[in-house]
């Protein structure tokens, strides 16, 4: 048996030198802090992890029902704008038939018909211009081609001349556009 205590320059030179594979207890115990410490660090970065997947939870469930308010309060709105659409509407109509009633009343007490027709005129060009004041048009279909997005044709008419054909004769019932759009189909006779 060779003696372990040679001096290292007495071995021979294809020696090798192994050192002792038993880790000693200061070893042990750096690996025992090291692992200690990566566990602390893991349930830090875990409680860390945690913390913010919990608010953004919170965060989540604010937007939800932020969103949530956002979204009812906006069907209250548009039913209410619906519901009270036609208030301006009928808020202007209300001077017109005021003036229809004091005409009706006027009438009353009146045998002169060139006088009550004449308010009645007065009264029709205030209800046409507040039409046209609110987008409201009429229609003049007269002499024109029959166009089935703006017309309702009601009866075809033969015609003896061919450039009749396909025209509007006569019109039974106006048409009316509110800001270009057809508020009412024109009912009219068409040539055929």
């Amino acid at each position: 048996m060779e003696d372990k205590n040679k001096n290292p320059e007495e071995l021979p030179e294809d020696a090798v030198i192994t050192e002792d594979v038993n880790p000693t207890v200061s070893e042990n115990e750096e690996a025992g802090e090291t692992v200690a410490e990566e566990a602390v660090s893991l349930a830090e970065e875990n409680e860390k992890l945690k913390a913010d997947l919990d608010k953004e939870k919170k965060e989540y469930l604010f937007l939800m029902a932020e969103f949530d308010n956002f979204r009812k309060r906006t069907l209250k709105e548009k039913s209410e704008l619906i519901k009270n659409a036609g208030e301006s509407a009928f808020k202007g109509l209300l001077p017109i038939v005021d003036d229809f009633e004091r005409a009706l009343k006027a009438t009353e007490n009146s045998d002169d018909a060139s006088s009550v027709r004449e308010g009645m005129e007065l009264i029709y060009k205030k209800l046409k211009k507040y039409m046209e004041q609110n987008g409201v048009k009429e229609m003049d279909p007269e002499d024109r081609e029959f166009d089935a997005d703006k017309h309702e044709a009601i009866s075809a008419v033969p015609v003896p001349d061919e450039s009749l054909k396909g025209k509007i004769l006569d019109t039974v019932e106006k048409g009316y556009t509110i800001n270009d759009k057809v508020l009412r189909h024109a009912k009219v006779v068409v040539g055929q």
